[in-house]
């Protein structure tokens, strides 16, 4: 796969309660990736960022929201969420600067 396509596929890791939990019990990181990734291209992304291994990837759609401005409604932009599972022995920690 092309080098400067992976390293477009991961647009930011997801932060929450859920993720959180997911890191604690199942060894996963969470991320936000583009519309249009496939597993594969996940899974050699986070493999070729984070140099770790990856046992599998879960991917979901999560539709925007519909919120209220004033009188108007909008809708916020529907994005790809992907639970990344790793082997044992492997992490990602965010905190640690390189």
């Amino acid at each position: 796969m092309n080098q400067e396509r992976l390293l477009k596929i991961l647009l930011a890791p997801h932060v929450s309660e859920k993720s959180n939990r997911a890191a604690e019990r199942c060894n996963q990181v969470v991320f936000k990736v583009a519309r249009d990734a496939t597993k594969p291209e996940i899974q050699n992304a986070v493999e070729l960022l984070f140099k770790v291994k990856v046992k599998g990837v879960t991917v979901l759609n999560v539709k925007g929201k519909r919120k209220r401005f004033g009188a108007t409604y909008g809708q916020r932009s529907d994005w790809k969420k992907a639970y990344v599972s790793l082997e044992a022995g492997h992490e990602i920690d965010f905190l640690m600067a390189e």
